[in-house]
């Protein structure tokens, strides 16, 4: 009897939908592959919201190694257009380190958009969008994001003036700083050595490293990297895991999903503070990675892109088609 009384109390469509959940969100850290070189793989977001330079940029467009933590900090205006970024994309980064292997951004429209995609496939790179509502899938380039807001805080009132003509001076600070997870500057493992500025001369010195010596030293610091953001990434995991449940589902399950992936945020045309917490359920058509599932949205969520993280997902009762109804 006691079982059925679960069963039958689990099943409860109302209660799924706007009960909280009690336990820690579900599944697992899922670190991503450490890349094999230098500007193979990058991560890019945008900080905007900025105030507006004499010369009217307001937008810093962050460009991130994720082997090197090396940073490029590219100002632009909100009047910029599609080809005007694609050509900021060749002339700062593309000149630079050659065309990267794959790019791992949000679903902003600038990195959604038609023009965005046909230029990354005509150079032959693959594009990695996070999940709606996750912004854990780039956590390296928005813990960046803040560190270069602290900068440019710090900056303005430090030395007055327009935050645009510091910019420069940021990302050379910033390259030139220790990064504990490679465990070493970033312009050392991009370079093989510290590049010179005022406070490092007596450092840097009158060193020099020419031919076979650099080029063997370059690829011991590349292996060395890899090996510490391998163990990095290990002990984030074993960190991020403590009593948390892997949570996997199959194709043709029903799952719900949050009104509220974020603070601030409602989706689904719910609005008010007695929304449920939870809508429909949908069905799982098909896997994308471990943690990302495709749902059958109907036609009124067009708008919400319909691959989702298990972290938004609570899964229903494993109900099939027809299976829909309260018990």
């Amino acid at each position: 009897m006691k079982r059925e009384v679960a069963d039958f109390v689990s099943r409860c469509l109302v209660c799924q939908q706007v009960k909280a959940p009690r336990q820690r969100p579900a599944g697992l850290l899922q670190p991503l592959s450490v890349p094999g070189w230098k500007w193979e793989s990058v991560s890019m977001d945008f900080i905007t919201g900025l105030p507006k330079t004499l010369k009217g940029y307001i937008v810093i467009w962050v460009v991130v190694d994720r082997l090197t933590k090396s940073a490029h900090f590219v100002p632009g205006k909100s009047t910029y257009t599609a080809s005007k970024w694609e050509q900021l994309y060749m002339t700062e980064i593309v000149r630079l380190h050659g065309v990267p292997v794959s790019i791992i951004s949000d679903r902003d429209t600038r990195f959604t958009s038609k023009f965005w995609k046909g230029l990354q496939l005509a150079l032959g790179t693959r594009l990695d969008f996070s999940t709606t509502f996750h912004p854990q899938t780039d956590g390296q380039t928005e813990r960046l994001n803040q560190i270069l807001e602290d900068m440019l805080q710090a900056c303005v009132l430090e030395f007055s003036g327009s935050w645009d003509s510091h910019l420069h001076l940021m990302e050379f600070a910033y390259n030139n700083s220790y990064q504990a997870t490679i465990g070493m500057t970033l312009f050392k493992a991009l370079y093989g050595k510290c590049c010179r500025s005022p406070v490092c001369w007596g450092e840097v010195g009158e060193q020099r490293m020419l031919g076979p010596e650099l080029v063997q030293t370059t690829n011991a610091a590349i292996q060395k990297i890899r090996a510490r953001m391998l163990t990095a990434q290990s002990r984030q995991k074993s960190y991020a895991d403590v009593r948390r449940k892997n949570l996997e589902f199959e194709v043709g399950d029903m799952v719900f999903l949050k009104v509220a992936p974020m603070k601030g945020v409602l989706r689904f045309v719910k609005k008010g503070k007695l929304s449920p917490r939870f809508v429909e359920p949908f069905e799982i058509l098909e896997r994308i990675g471990p943690v990302a599932y495709r749902l059958a949205l109907p036609p009124s969520f067009s708008a919400v892109h319909d691959v989702e993280d298990e972290v938004r997902a609570k899964a229903s009762w494993r109900a099939t088609r027809s299976d829909r109804g309260k018990p």
